[in-house]
């Protein structure tokens, strides 16, 4: 019964169900759908790994491949490593792969799906450390896996199982994510990208650093001007969307934002970032370099801006390498005197840590709502003192740890669920 049967003619988009029987003492069992992965040779010519994904969703308003979150909303995704795949090899996925929010296929009740495969790969990184590693490197678009440029995908399918008949599906990821057109350079914005040599060296590979810059008025026609440096702290930043120079679209249809329960957020976002630019651009505005820093790893999109002994000398490269070439190239100050941060979240600890390790180097930072300081309430996890992160040890009842909310408060993800997800998108 577990042996896969393969066709012969293969259709593109690709899904062949194979389909078996199982009795039991003349009562039928509903048994778990099986699906192949294929690699078609075309797509590649040297043996690939990665993490092999498969999403299933009831859903068509998008890709089931977007469709993968830590809230309710989220459709399922199953996932297990695939090391060495050879060009027009296959993969089976099957009950054993763990998933999420459902944690086998076993649990998929019967009907009809929306079915799509995604191979996020992994590179070998040999570090200046000692340790080898095997994780996915960014591609400009800031560790998703889902839009990662070179990953490999199939298109996303209908398809009907149950019963007693066990059905088996063929997928074929005969699609690559291409790369990342680069933002277009205006009058005000500016798109930086340099290689780091301390990153390099650490990584045994290139590593490239990013920023997007924020020039003032009068910079050209102010030749000898130099300016005071501020830094946007936060996550992989794609472009200074809050700066826009075009009117706000009249005609942008309005959409809802779940996050802050709001209508019309797309045009809210438009009308903020133009009367953005309208004061840039003003006569007593500050003239200022601002620039927001693009330092994704291989573990996140985001380096947190310090250095580390996972990530390497990310905060020594900001500084020593990138602030430095951008204050060159734009005309900065570059003194400590004249650098100020700002950011919020992530980008909040991120302003208060980089002022504490480097507090010569800048004139003060603007922390809001920062990242925890320590771990004593990490998502409410003590991680110092707790035995169990996903729910507080008592005598009887497990009660679990909530890790978002809604505007309401209503309780979406826990801390268990999130981990979950994580365990499936990734063990690397």
């Amino acid at each position: 019964m577990r042996a896969f049967y393969l066709l012969g003619v293969l259709t593109i988009p690709l899904v062949i169900p194979v389909a078996t029987s199982s009795h039991a003492g003349g009562i039928s069992q509903t048994l778990p759908p099986g699906f192949i992965v294929t690699l078609p040779k075309s797509r590649t010519s040297a043996p690939i790994d990665g993490r092999l994904l498969l999403l299933i969703s009831t859903d068509s308003t998008a890709e089931p491949r977007f469709q993968i979150s830590d809230g309710s909303e989220t459709q399922l995704v199953f996932g297990q490593d695939v090391n060495g795949l050879a060009p027009g090899g296959s993969v089976p996925v099957n009950s054993r792969a763990p998933g999420y929010p459902v944690h086998s296929l076993a649990e998929v009740r019967p009907g009809r799906y929306r079915v799509q495969a995604v191979l996020n790969r992994y590179e070998t990184f040999h570090r200046s450390d000692g340790h080898t590693v095997k994780l996915p490197p960014d591609m400009g678009e800031g560790q998703q896996w889902n839009r990662k440029p070179g990953n490999f995908y199939s298109a996303p399918v209908w398809i009907r199982f149950g019963g007693r008949v066990r059905n088996r599906f063929i997928l074929s990821l005969d699609s690559i994510i291409p790369p990342i057109p680069a933002p277009a350079n205006t009058k005000y914005v500016k798109h930086e990208r340099i290689q780091s040599k301390l990153l390099s060296a650490f990584w045994g590979r290139p590593v490239f650093l990013g920023a997007h810059v924020l020039i003032p008025e009068g910079f050209d026609t102010h030749p000898d001007a130099r300016y005071p440096l501020v830094i946007n702290q936060g996550h992989f930043p794609e472009d200074l969307e809050e700066f826009r120079e075009a009117a706000p679209d009249s005609t942008l249809k309005p959409d809802s934002s779940t996050r802050f329960h709001l209508g019309g957020y797309n045009r809210i976002t438009q009308q903020y970032a133009h009367q953005f630019y309208e004061d840039w651009t003003g006569r007593d505005f500050p003239r200022v370099l601002l620039i927001s820093i693009q330092h994704p790893t291989p573990y996140y999109d985001d380096s947190y801006a310090v250095n580390s002994e996972n990530n390497g000398p990310y905060g020594d490269a900001i500084m020593q390498e990138l602030i430095p070439y951008l204050e060159k190239k734009y005309r900065g100050i570059g003194k400590g005197y004249a650098r100020f941060m700002y950011g919020g979240s992530t980008g909040g600890w991120e302003a208060m840590a980089v002022q504490m390790f480097y507090p010569d180097e800048f004139n003060g930072a603007w922390i809001a709502c920062p990242d925890p300081i320590d771990f004593h309430a990490f998502e409410l996890v003590n991680l110092y003192e707790d035995s169990n992160a996903f729910a507080p040890t008592t005598p009887w009842l497990r009660v679990p740890r909530p890790a978002h909310r809604d505007y309401l408060g209503r309780i979406n993800s826990t801390v268990e669920s999130e981990n979950r997800m994580e365990l499936v998108l990734g063990t690397h």
